[in-house]
């Protein structure tokens, strides 16, 4: 079977950008505006990439708890967490049918890391460094979890995964992809999916952080916390990472970018939080 030539990959990468913006419509509904799911996360078998998030997530938990660094389910600020959790949860199906079956958790890991995340599958934590460093509010907490939550609903994981399991297998697979875009060896993907990624370290691209951004606040909105706190969290955000690389140097959007997105959308989900905390 001869090898894909450069042209012929950009084709195909290009006809399944293209896929992603054509055959997956926007959501039809009131709320934020992202588009469908991409195309590529298509190229990884779902059910494979939960089950090695799974795996991952109870390898750092028994990590920390050998550490003495996972807080106890009678730890005040799990609870809080998981209480903020449970608030979220309902509204996530509407996003991704799949997380109406996925097994949530949620836990505290003790460590001054300004981070918290949530892999495929539902699988939820949080750093004391975001907690303690920030003094996060109930409110901004639940802009943290939601954003976190929506990489996962949008598969952004699976996307990344299905585009290095395209570009690693385009040698192998030659002309037969562009005959069937998406019949790609399953072999090859789900190797990718079960060995060829860290959940934990996977860097996302700026589109990916925007629409975590937007699909968070949406999720905070409808389970009733203000989403004006995306505004205050990430300026709280901004003072702790004076550092920071600018944006042109970081796959992250900058701060201002990030508030000024969130501004621009606040009108879109504002209702919905007035209706939640009405009800």
């Amino acid at each position: 079977m001869p090898n894909l030539t450069l042209t012929t990959l950009r084709h195909l990468l290009l006809a399944l950008t293209l896929c992603a913006a054509t055959s997956l419509p926007a959501l039809a509904r009131e709320g934020v505006d992202v588009g469908g799911n991409s195309a590529f996360s298509k190229l990884v078998p779902a059910e494979s990439v939960e089950r090695s998030a799974t795996q991952q997530y109870a390898q750092l938990l028994q990590q920390a708890a050998s550490q003495h660094a996972l807080g106890p389910k009678d730890n005040p600020q799990v609870k809080r967490l998981r209480a903020i959790a449970q608030r979220l949860i309902p509204f996530t199906g509407v996003w991704n049918p799949r997380a109406r079956d996925w097994q949530w958790e949620v836990n505290l890991i003790g460590s001054k890391q300004v981070n918290a995340f949530c892999m495929p599958g539902g699988k939820i934590a949080f750093y004391t460094g975001i907690l303690n460093q920030l003094q996060l509010s109930d409110d901004e907490v639940a802009m943290v979890m939601g954003h976190e939550v929506a990489h996962a609903l949008r598969e952004h994981a699976r996307k990344r995964m299905g585009k290095s399991g395209l570009t690693q297998g385009a040698a192998r697979i030659g002309g037969a992809v562009v005959a069937g875009v998406f019949g790609i060896d399953p072999r090859l993907t789900d190797a990718v999916a079960r060995g060829g990624a860290n959940l934990l370290t996977l860097e996302y691209s700026r589109e990916d952080e925007s629409e975590a951004d937007l699909v968070g606040m949406e999720l905070a909105a409808r389970a009733g916390y203000d989403p004006r706190a995306g505004i205050t969290l990430w300026q709280k955000m901004s003072a702790v990472s004076k550092n920071a690389p600018p944006q042109f140097l970081s796959t992250h959007p900058s701060s201002k970018s990030r508030i000024k997105e969130i501004e621009a959308n606040l009108p879109k989900v504002l209702p919905l939080f007035e209706r939640a905390r009405r009800g």
